[in-house]
């Protein structure tokens, strides 16, 4: 075995690619994508480094061309969700003994891959199976994911160098042991890189795991397997199951050796599995872990003084990017009256501007959200909206899911703060609008607070820095990301460490040591040098 301390390369944030018109690399993902589209691919499961197939499948379509099949995944029987989990117990043991060095190899070896050889790939499928449009599936499928994976690694060091103090008569060290048992991983469809995350950096503290991945997110889940497959993560050590996500869960939720979740996705969810967690607390041999970045209900709120352009461009960005399917988009702005003219009119010219349709055109902006019930609800959102007086739609309302689900950028206007859409979470394309008198600055910002149970993302704009210093102060506790003159997405790794509270999740902070030391279950050693031989303490002295 190698001895000494070692160095990993300084983590640095991967350049995001423009993808102008006739670049090399625009080119290489165009050709990547006609390939899979043209194709069909079979997905298995991957249990114990085996590729294992059920017959039972599912087609994947991709959701702007949604009767066209790109392929089939394989379905778990609960003997196999029982199979990784024994899998991946058998693994631990090797596993948690490697040297984090090498795991550390092997994930920065899974960065540089994505990096290179595999980026066209990885993009591709996201743009195609996901509806991502080329700029979006850069930032996520490849920028993002390479960057969790370095950080990450630079963050594990970091964590095992914080050692507690010793004298001369005693050394005092902390290990870092993985968690007793194995993980679950459950990611969602919007973001390929939390896909890759979620379990990867429960692996790399020496963690196996169980991942289930969307089911509308198994496309490049599958890429992301391969990825892992030749970085050389040991077999056993991730194993992913696809299928009915209530069978996967019980079977894993009730196993003792159950020790950890790690969750993406929808907060009615994430509350059922915490609930069913604490029903089994009595059968685990550990306390497990639950980590969850869940729904939100973002805002953006504009001053008096802000720029009308830049928030414009905070609303068209923020709400529409990805059709606003990001847990941190935009969802509902607060806009002073005296500067609501002119956002208003620019607002309606971006939206008028945006193109939508594949992403396999580059000059959309908009493409499909992503399945049928996502489109049907908020269909439904803004069918009320035309009906209701207290609502208008200023720009979009159209929707058409004859060939993909597509729904019209739609920006509505309200007089009431606590209109429907100003408080439910929709996740898409749709961002609701409240006008508020210029002297009411201080009340919107109370209500702006009141309004959600979410805390995930939010943004003020304003150029009186008095304003955003009360705006820092009084919405401190609904937004656990929160931007100054920007839009409320785009939170970058190892710059932005993403997570929200209330009903957001537990703000454990993906992107940053706080998230890594959720992963470990650290062990106190202490070595005396000159051990006592005698009981007598001076105190018990005549």
């Amino acid at each position: 075995m190698g001895k000494g301390f070692f160095n990993v390369p300084i983590a640095v944030n991967e350049p995001v690619r423009a993808y102008e018109p006739g670049c090399e690399h625009r080119e290489a993902i165009s050709k990547a994508y006609q390939e899979m589209y043209s194709s069909v691919l079979d997905v298995p499961m991957y249990i114990n480094g085996k590729d294992v197939k059920t017959g039972d499948t599912k087609p994947m379509s991709p959701p702007h061309d949604h009767q066209h099949v790109v392929g089939h995944y394989h379905l778990a029987k609960k003997s196999h969700v029982e199979e990784a989990i024994s899998t991946a117990l058998e693994a631990r043991e090797s596993w948690a003994n490697t040297p984090w060095e090498h795991r550390a190899g092997i994930f920065l070896k899974a960065a540089e891959l994505i990096a290179g050889p595999y980026r066209a790939r990885i993009n591709a499928a996201t743009m195609m199976a996901q509806s991502k449009t080329i700029h979006q599936a850069e930032i996520d499928a490849a920028c993002e994911l390479i960057d969790f994976l370095r950080f990450n690694v630079q963050y594990m060091t970091d964590m095992y160098h914080e050692q507690p103090e010793s004298t001369s008569g005693a050394w005092n060290r902390l290990e870092y042991r993985p968690l007793e048992g194995f993980t679950y991983a459950v990611s969602p469809f919007n973001f390929t890189a939390i896909a890759g995350n979620l379990p990867s950096c429960m692996a790399l503290m020496g963690n196996v795991v169980v991942w289930k991945p969307s089911d509308s997110q198994v496309y490049s889940a599958k890429v992301i397997m391969d990825v892992f497959e030749e970085a050389g993560v040991p077999a056993g050590v991730i194993n992913v199951v696809f299928g009915d996500p209530k069978m996967i869960t019980d079977t894993v939720l009730s196993s003792p050796d159950f020790s950890g979740l790690h969750f993406t996705g929808s907060t009615y969810i994430f509350k059922e599995l915490w609930k069913q967690i604490g029903n089994n607390i009595h059968n685990y041999k550990t306390y497990p872990k639950i980590v969850g970045e869940t729904g939100g209900k973002d805002f953006i709120v504009a001053h008096k003084t802000a720029n009308p352009i830049q928030v414009a461009t905070a609303i068209s960005r923020g709400a529409f990017e990805f059709q606003g399917q990001k847990c941190s988009a935009a969802s509902r702005a607060y806009i002073s009256k005296s500067i609501w003219s002119e956002v208003k009119a620019q607002v309606i010219e971006d939206v008028k501007s945006f193109k939508m349709g594949s992403p396999a055109d580059m000059e959309n902006f908009i493409t499909a959200v992503i399945h049928e019930a996502s489109f049907d609800k908020l269909a439904k959102y803004i069918d009320q909206a035309k009906k209701d007086k207290k609502a208008e739609i200023i720009v979009g309302g159209n929707y058409d899911k004859s060939k993909g689900y597509f729904i019209e950028p739609t920006v509505i206007v309200t007089e009431d703060p606590k209109y429907t859409t100003m408080c439910d979470e929709l996740f898409g394309p749709v961002i609701t609008i409240y006008v508020f008198e210029d002297k009411d600055y201080s009340k919107t910002l109370k209500l702006v607070d009141e309004t959600s149970e979410y805390a995930l993302t939010g943004a003020i704009l304003a150029q009186d820095r008095y304003a955003i210093v009360e705006a820092t102060k009084a919405l401190q506790n609904c937004a656990g990301n929160f931007y100054i003159n920007d839009k409320p997405t785009g939170a970058v790794v190892g710059q932005q460490p993403f997570g929200g509270a209330r009903s957001s999740g537990t703000n454990d902070k993906a992107g940053s040591i706080l998230n890594l030391q959720r992963w470990v279950s650290p062990r106190m050693i202490k070595e005396t040098f000159v051990t006592p031989t005698d009981y007598r303490y001076p105190f018990l002295g005549e």
